[in-house]
């Protein structure tokens, strides 16, 4: 392994390799920056434009790329409150309200932190156990995803909000709008309510713009104005006392994001979502979930840099797409005549761990980048919100037309917008209903395959240990409290 970084890092290290590394990581936060964008789309646009590169330089600049994307995704999460794409939604939980009491530097500089200890300790990861997880991810199918997915619907909806009925409740209701639109296996309309304009369902980001941005803003808009921030520009940095709370989230997030990240399927969303309820529920007296704090911002953004780095482990040694955004990049190395898998680790070292080393010298460039801006891009705040709440409804409003170039979305944007002010007013959380939404399809999606592989019987999941203890575990987080509940009111 020592032998292959070394001839990675002299391959990585070429002056023209590194210029692409700065490209990469600098595209893909401007990228990431701008709502609805996120690492699949900024790929999917530079990926025609790298083909007449050599493959090497190529796909280091799409790689920078797809990390660059989620800490980009961050400042636009913790600024405005407008999540670029899934892994950034979590971030807006704890992060906006951060800079709503003037921590908008902290919230940043500690991403950037978060972001750079888990990537490099996860690329140690990827180097080392490569082998060993990929040889478990492959016995990793259908009914144990489902069985996962499930377990992470249950953990959210029971750990975000003020009741589990009303997370529950969220997290069903997300469910059932991602069925809107035709039926993947009989192609007949369902729930469209003779709409032909949802026959292809309702999209995540229009709905995520609506229900987490245009929600707050309408629900600020219902208030008295905020004064801007009057804080100094030495109280946006990060301090010691800051550190101290976040370094054991930051650790558990790089350690989950991982092992999820190398499950195929799982992504970062996913991540984000298991990091910040373990961080909730981990969280002492001095706890300030739900009004700002620094772990709910540590632990995700952790997790979802752990989870990119994880996400290449089964795309590189066994070609299957660990997320959305590798199934792009997996497309890139076909274009370029490579054939990811164990054979290519074999045949092209140089290409291989040429990127993989790239990758410690990409979490550098962005640390070297982000972490000096983040008290800047926070003073953005200093700007009163009159002038900035407009701003904000236009980027919104912008990215939910720019999906499709239509205005379906634009509607159905607004249309979350106040489903999310009434359910901000009633405290029913968002994030379950946004997690349900983007498992959905994938939920659905597993189970009609778990079913298959049972000949149409879901004695699958019983014979598939690994789904089965899934399931157990979710069934113990919904029931024990229950039991807890029920014997203290019987006391």
């Amino acid at each position: 392994m020592i032998d292959n970084l070394q001839l990675g890092f002299e391959a990585a290290a070429q002056p023209e390799n590194l210029i692409f590394v700065l490209l990469g990581v600098t595209l893909g936060t401007v990228i990431g920056v701008l709502p609805g964008l996120g690492s699949s789309s900024g790929i999917a646009v530079l990926l025609p434009l790298t083909l007449t590169m050599e493959p090497l330089p190529a796909l280091i600049m799409l790689a920078g790329v797809y990390y660059g994307c989620e800490y980009g995704g961050t400042i636009c999460s913790v600024l405005l409150g407008v999540p670029g794409e899934g892994a950034s939604i979590v971030t807006v939980l704890e992060g906006h309200k951060m800079a709503r009491r003037g921590r908008a530097g902290q919230a940043l500089a500690i991403a950037a932190v978060g972001s750079f200890v888990a990537g490099t300790l996860s690329v140690i990861a990827l180097s080392i156990a490569a082998p060993l997880f990929s040889e478990f991810a492959i016995n990793f199918g259908a009914p144990e995803t489902f069985a996962l997915m499930i377990l992470g619907l249950v953990t959210v909806g029971g750990l975000v909000g003020g009741s589990r009925a009303k997370g529950y409740s969220m997290a069903a209701l997300g469910a059932v709008l991602a069925m809107v639109g035709t039926d993947p296996v009989s192609g007949a309309p369902r729930f469209t309510l003779g709409l032909s304009e949802l026959h292809f369902g309702i999209d995540l980001i229009a709905i995520v713009i609506g229900m987490v941005a245009l929600s707050e803003i309408i629900t600020q808009g219902a208030r008295r104005a905020r004064e801007p921030i009057r804080s100094r520009y030495r109280d946006l940095m990060l301090k010691r006392e800051d550190l101290r709370k976040s370094r054991g989230a930051i650790a558990r997030g790089g350690v989950l994001g991982f092992l999820l990240g190398v499950l195929p399927g799982a992504g970062p969303t996913l991540s984000t979502f298991f990091s910040y309820a373990l961080e909730k529920r981990l969280a002492g007296k001095d706890s300030e979930f739900g009004r700002g704090d620094i772990r709910g911002v540590a632990g995700p953004e952790s997790a979802n840099n752990a989870a990119v780095n994880g996400a290449m482990v089964p795309t590189l040694s066994l070609g299957i797409p660990g997320s959305g955004t590798t199934t792009i990049l997996l497309g890139a190395f076909i274009a370029f005549g490579l054939q990811p898998g164990p054979l290519l680790l074999d045949n092209q070292p140089e290409l291989v761990w040429g990127l993989i080393a790239s990758f410690y010298i990409g979490n550098v460039v962005l640390l070297i980048l982000n972490l000096p801006l983040a008290p800047v891009f926070a003073s953005l705040l200093r700007i009163p919100y009159t002038y900035i709440y407009p701003v904000v409804v236009v980027i919104a409003v912008t990215a939910a037309f720019a999906i499709d170039a239509d205005m379906t979305h634009v509607w159905i944007a607004f249309g979350a917008g106040i489903l999310g002010f009434f359910m901000i007013r009633y405290d029913y959380p968002v994030a379950p209903a946004v997690l349900g939404l983007i498992l959905g399809p994938l939920l659905e999606t597993h189970l009609r395959r778990s079913i298959a592989m049972g000949r149409g019987s879901p004695d699958i999941f019983l014979e598939r240990p690994i789904a089965l203890s899934l399931f157990a575990v979710a069934a113990l987080m919904v029931l024990v409290p229950l039991a807890l509940r029920f014997a203290r009111s019987r006391r």
